[in-house]
């Protein structure tokens, strides 16, 4: 949906004049501990600033699947989504997401400076608007991977040196990237070789050789879980959820930062919706999204905040009072090999990758 800026500007001055109404929305996000961070930083205190209820949905996996049934169906039910940039891109694309613009729907710094530089090259795409820089990583039992632990992502594939289940996310994203790695193929040259039929039959030939040994998971706290209960050696996931089992829990399991993958995640707000409900997303996100905000959230879960303003105000856990900027995937300790997601590759090959991925699946 293409939003003049005067559409734009009179929706911001209606936020602003505060004619939201009191009433409840629904928030969609991932659950787990990332869900738990952001009710401890935005969504208890915005309730208690405005009166509003928020129900809360842990739907973001299909996020793309059930707007779009939504939008055929001309029965919207969502008021704010979060979603990963290559989604938030898609949906943008087929105008199920709202333009955005920063600089009048987006709170600036506290020193003035306007939304679109304090975001930076993190907006990307017109409908996204970005919460925090995380990374999928692996995550292993300290107490099943003998007396060398892994250090190196192709850990993953050796099946003699880390015998036993290793648990990965049931889509293509990431595990085709990280099997042309361990397949040798060079990390500048992945998603040229991943757009190619050959490539994708190669990165499914490298996931066959433990594919008997893999557990597929769908939402971000089922690798933990299972780290934690002793089924699996090993298993990607989101860091901050790794954060949790591995310091809140203090369960034996450690991180493997080897090619964790870079991305970002952030709202967007459905397309169609009612003018009032839409001024009300909007205010919610005008306050989700400023610097204290972000920074907030960075005390519940380890994962950057993706304003350049917010960073300096990263301090310590809320609750276990340990520094967090060393369990941020950002940190120069854990970066020295980072493999950065392509979200404009996945946002042009998704469906007709994820559709090849779905049906190896079921071979």
């Amino acid at each position: 949906m293409k939003l003049t800026k005067t559409l734009l500007a009179t929706t911001a001055l209606t936020v602003a004049a505060g004619t939201v109404t009191a009433e409840e929305m629904t928030i969609v996000s991932w659950g787990g501990a990332y869900s738990k961070s952001q009710l401890k930083a935005y969504h208890e205190p915005y309730s208690e600033k405005t009166g509003v209820t928020i129900i809360n949905d842990d739907s973001s996996a299909e996020a793309v699947a059930k707007l779009r049934a939504m939008a055929e169906a001309d029965n919207i039910t969502w008021d704010v989504v979060d979603v990963v940039a290559a989604d938030a891109l898609r949906l943008c694309d087929e105008g199920l997401a709202m333009e955005i613009d920063p600089d009048t729907m987006l709170a600036p710094a506290p020193d003035g400076t306007p939304a679109s530089e304090d975001f930076g090259d993190l907006l990307v795409g017109d409908c996204f608007i970005p919460q925090i820089v995380y990374s999928t990583t692996f995550g292993y039992r300290t107490d099943m991977v003998g007396d060398t632990p892994p250090t190196d992502v192709c850990a993953v594939f050796d099946l003699e040196a880390y015998p036993g289940k290793r648990a990965l996310e049931k889509r293509s994203i990431n595990n085709m990237e990280w099997a042309l790695l361990c397949d040798g193929v060079a990390k500048d040259e992945v998603y040229d070789v991943l757009a190619t039929e050959e490539g994708q039959n190669q990165a499914l030939a490298k996931l066959d050789t433990i594919k008997d040994q893999v557990v597929w998971w769908n939402a971000g706290a089922d690798t933990p879980q299972l780290l934690a209960d002793g089924e699996i050696v090993m298993g990607s996931t989101y860091n901050g959820r790794l954060f949790s089992v591995i310091e809140e829990q203090k369960q034996p399991v450690a991180m493997l930062w080897d090619a964790q993958i870079f991305d970002l995640d952030g709202w967007i707000i459905p397309a169609g919706l009612s003018e009032e409900r839409k001024a009300r997303a909007l205010d919610y996100i005008m306050f989700a999204t400023d610097t204290q905000r972000l920074a907030d959230q960075a005390k519940y879960i380890s994962y950057g905040p993706a304003r350049k303003s917010s960073a300096p105000l990263v301090g310590k856990h809320a609750e276990l009072g340990i520094d967090m900027a060393p369990h941020m995937p950002t940190d120069p300790n854990n970066a020295k090999n980072t493999f950065l997601y392509n979200y404009e590759f996945w946002a042009d090959y998704r469906d007709d990758i994820e559709a090849k991925f779905q049906a190896w699946l079921a071979q």
